[in-house]
């Protein structure tokens, strides 16, 4: 597959799993807003969402714990297939990282699909770099693939899945923990704020390997999008700021 960016007028889009699997005119923004729409995650098989609290926020941010409950790549097409089609703008679906039979499975079935402009492969916070290469290989075809490795070890993991194939990085959050009233401590991904420093830092080191990177993670201004993309990013990926709803009107 020869390497491509992207092509999207607007810079900017959503994280998966921030707007769900369909752009929503009735949702808290605007699709036509995004210049591409990111899927919630999607395995082959439905998965279950994870037992106790699923949203604790923390002073600087919030600690989600879902197990990224889905029904399955084969009955999300079967509900929006044909939404997915008569979008405005293209559809990036987001694919959790499998095993490589199940990744190839995947990528053949969305090739079929109008207007998937191409994949976003999300990789969990534990996955090494011999990982991510034959994981990237796997899902190798017609659409363009964008590998979303954790922010704890994005530059090497990064490299590699750029080597392997992948035409951009994105860049997934680090995982966390956080104690509850009971003493019990639940473990999840990171949002908010806080965040942006190392996202910024990360995207400039990226840049400078010259490897395309779309910036995500604590971006809750104007400022900071242009912060990134003055950083090199090929474009940003907003999350929990969607839900607010207002994003857009302050700029």
């Amino acid at each position: 597959m020869q390497k491509q960016l992207f092509d999207y007028d607007r810079k900017i889009m959503n994280a998966a799993g921030s707007l769900g699997f369909s752009p929503d005119s009735h949702g808290p923004i605007d699709p036509k807003e995004l210049g591409m729409f990111i899927t919630n995650p999607i395995s082959l098989r439905p998965r279950k969402a994870a037992n106790g609290p699923r949203l604790i926020h923390y002073s600087g941010g919030a600690l989600f714990h879902t197990g990224h409950p889905n029904p399955g790549l084969k009955s999300i097409l079967k509900s929006y297939r044909s939404s997915w089609a008569r979008a405005d703008l293209p559809i990036l679906v987001h694919l959790l990282a499998a095993s490589p039979e199940e990744n190839t499975t995947m990528t053949q079935l969305l090739e079929e699909i109008e207007n998937v402009a191409g994949i976003e492969l999300g990789f969990p916070n534990e996955v090494d770099a011999k990982t991510v290469k034959v994981i990237v290989n796997s899902a190798l075809g017609e659409l363009p693939i964008m590998a979303r490795v954790p922010l704890s070890n994005v530059i090497e993991l990064g490299e590699t899945a750029f080597e392997a194939g992948a035409s951009l990085i994105s860049i997934g959050p680090p995982r966390g923990a956080v104690t509850l009233p009971t003493k019990e401590k639940i473990f999840g991904r990171l949002y908010g704020p806080s965040l942006f420093p190392q996202v910024l830092a990360t995207v400039s080191n990226l840049v400078a390997r010259n490897i395309p990177v779309v910036g995500g993670g604590g971006v809750y201004n104007t400022d900071q999008v242009n912060d990134l993309l003055e950083a090199g990013a090929a474009g940003v990926q907003l999350d929990t700021i969607l839900w607010q709803g207002d994003f857009f009107d302050e700029g």
